[in-house]
């Protein structure tokens, strides 16, 4: 993420308990295991499910694997900035 501009390094994963209290407009998510494993969001107006390949599952060398990241990575944000710009979110 930091070769496109993006700092997640004060970025963590998070609980769904964590808001429960806490109005979410949009849900998305972006891989199947996801999808399965937390399929509800109890203060989301909206839930949005994309699914895209889990790039955790590739093989390979390690450019191989970074390669996969990044093709997923942008895959994901030309998925959102078309749904932005068709309103979808």
């Amino acid at each position: 993420m930091k070769k496109i501009g993006v700092d997640l390094s004060g970025h963590r994963s998070k609980s769904i308990a964590e808001f429960a209290d806490t109005e979410i407009d949009y849900a998305v998510t972006v891989c199947d295991s996801a999808r399965e494993n937390c399929p509800y969001f109890p203060n989301a107006r909206v839930m949005i499910h994309h699914g895209f390949s889990d790039p955790a599952a590739a093989s390979g060398s390690e450019e191989v694997i970074l390669a996969e990241f990044e093709r997923v990575r942008d895959k994901i944000q030309a998925w959102i900035e078309a749904a932005v710009l068709n309103g979808v979110i």
